[in-house]
This record gives structure tokens, sequence and C-alpha cells, in this order.
């Protein structure tokens, strides 16, 4: 990609509640975007998107879309991605793809800007973001790898409607409103009743006992910190709050760790921001970082049960770190490699 003051940005996916996040995101940071261009399917097509006070009609996503586009921003689920993102990185543009299609790909690389940037320059027009749940972990959890190596991770998620889209979002406000008039209920998102609820089912469920969202935590987190040994378990769960993930994770070092020394490796570590005083009730909650860029960590305490534990909490904004934060960040490292 060749280096100039201005790039086509188009953002597929760009009325969905993470393509929304994207484009706000763009402004917000100032990307150098010279012609911005809104895609989606045909039914929303002919909408409005506003960028930098101008408002912009969302084109119809076709084969045609992407003459002229640098960077392709996708967020629009993986059928689409696995159609058109060759078809965008064979019209020239760099793909950034939200979606699960191309993760684990062996020539794409899945990037983390905090984690391992270096693999960006490794791309062959397709550069994954992974899933929201990873990557709020591995940001917490590569400081403390790097310093004492981890070799098992336990992981329980927390995961707000949000990470499933807007309509499920729509369906939480609207059987917390029909349980407080004690109206019936009939869910359509999921398959049971989410509000004031928990559902242990994140995606499909696979042949082991494990869900797909599970095995993403574990293959996802191999690739990125670039380790195969390191052991992975997860636990997902749906809870009903409307933005950002939080989890429960324990792990276990070759080299012991102190809390204290835990906390003075993140206190220094790139997106992270420590938020932990617990004898001041001061810790990570959902309600305190939506909107915020920074993976927030707390709770931090060893793990008695084990000679070389650690239990932290990890809360970050699924639809911005977890997803459009992270692929501009990787879009802002491929300009500066560009210069």
């Amino acid at each position: 990609m060749n280096a100039k003051p201005a790039y086509t940005v188009a953002v597929v996916g760009a009325t969905g509640a993470v393509g929304t996040e994207m484009i706000e995101i763009l402004e917000e940071r100032k990307f150098p975007v010279g012609e911005l261009r809104p895609l989606a399917s045909y039914r929303s097509a002919g909408g409005l998107v506003t960028f930098h006070e101008q408002e912009l009609v969302v084109r119809e996503l076709t084969q045609d879309s992407f003459e002229g586009v640098d960077i392709a921003l996708f967020s629009a689920g993986a059928d689409i991605s696995r159609e058109y993102a060759p078809i965008a990185a064979k019209a020239g543009a760099v793909v950034i793809d939200n979606s699960s299609a191309w993760r684990m790909g062996k020539d794409v690389p899945l990037v983390v800007p905090e984690v391992n940037r270096a693999d960006i320059a490794k791309h062959k027009g397709i550069i994954a973001n992974p899933n929201c749940s990873t990557v709020q972990m591995v940001v917490a959890l590569k400081p403390l790898h790097d310093r004492a190596r981890i070799r098992r991770i336990v992981v329980t998620t927390f995961q707000s409607v949000s990470g499933t889209g807007k309509e499920a979002m729509d369906e939480l406000l609207e059987q917390a409103q029909d349980l407080l008039s004690f109206k019936e209920l009939a869910p359509k998102v999921y398959p049971y009743q989410i509000a004031f609820n928990c559902l242990p089912h994140i995606d499909d469920f696979l042949p082991s006992g494990y869900t797909k969202e599970e095995m993403k935590l574990l293959n996802e987190t191999r690739k990125i910190m670039g380790d195969d040994s390191i052991r992975v378990t997860a636990t997902t769960v749906r809870v009903p709050v409307y933005v950002g993930h939080s989890e429960s994770v324990n792990i276990e070092t070759e080299k012991k760790l102190t809390a204290n020394e835990a906390r003075a490796i993140l206190c220094e570590a790139p997106g992270v921001l420590l938020y932990d005083d617990p004898v001041h009730k001061i810790y990570p909650m959902p309600i305190d970082v939506a909107g915020k860029d920074e993976v927030f960590v707390g709770r931090i305490r060893e793990d008695e049960s084990v000679p070389n534990g650690l239990n932290l909490w990890i809360v970050a904004d699924n639809l911005r770190k977890g997803a459009a934060l992270n692929a501009i960040q990787i879009a802002e490292e491929l300009i500066a490699a560009a210069r």
C-alpha cells in the first residue's frame, strides 16, 4: 500500500453496531480518510451515516464496491467476509476483518497491536481482528506472560448482549420492560430469556461439550501470543448487560509473580488501565468501561491453591476495544508503516 496523505476507507456492515462504532472512532482519532465508503446489504442500502458532520449514503455491497479502496474494515459476519474479503484484497485493499472467517488462517495475521503488531507486516491482503473476549484477555495477559511465562489459563467470561448485535440489545430492553409489566415473554434472539438471567451458552455447542466461542479463546490466544504450549480452558456466559464484557481469569505461571509484581507490570502495560483498590471498593465494572479505549484490570490476587497462581478480573468495552478500535489501531499501524 503506497503512502499518501489520505486514504479511501470502506466500512462493510456500516449500519451495524460495530460498523457504526468504527465510523465514530475513525472520526474521533482523526484517521486520514479522504473518502469514506459505507457499505451494507441491500436491506440497509440507501440509509445515511454521519461522518465529520456530513451525511453519507450507504451503498449496497457488491463485487465492484472496492475499486480504489485502500483499507476495507469488515464487520458483517463470517459468510460475507469469506465471499467479499478476497475480492477486496484482489482489488488492492488491505482487509481488516472482524469476523471469525479468517482468524485461524495459516497466512492471515491475527492481531492485537499491543501484543503482536509485528505480525501485521506478514499480511497477504487480509488481517484478522480477534474475538472480542480474546482481545481484552491477551492485552492484560501478554505482559505477564513475557515476565513469567503463563502455563495455564482458566477463564470464565460474562459477555454483554451487544456482542450478539442490535437485535439482542433491543430484546434485552423489551424483555425487561415486559417482565416489569407482568407480560409474557417470547425470546427470539436467544433460546431463553436473557433479562434478569444468565445463559452459559455462546455460539454453537461442539461434540466435546465446549462451544465454538470457548474454543476461540483457546485457539486465538495461542496464535496471538505465539505460544501453542499455553493450556486454556474457558466457559462463556451471556449476561443481561448492554455493553462491556467481563472475565474472571486464573493463570498459572512458570515463575512466581506476586500480586504486587503483577500490578507493577500492568501499570506500565500498553492499553491497560489498572483499577484495583478493593479496600475502597475500586474494581472494573461494565458500566464504567463503556466508551473507554483501555482494558481495565482489577481484583488481582494470588491463588492460594497453587504455587504460582494469580486471579484477575478483566473488563473492556467489547464494541470498542474488542472490535472497532482494535481494527482501526491495526489500520493506523498499516499507514504508519507505509510512511
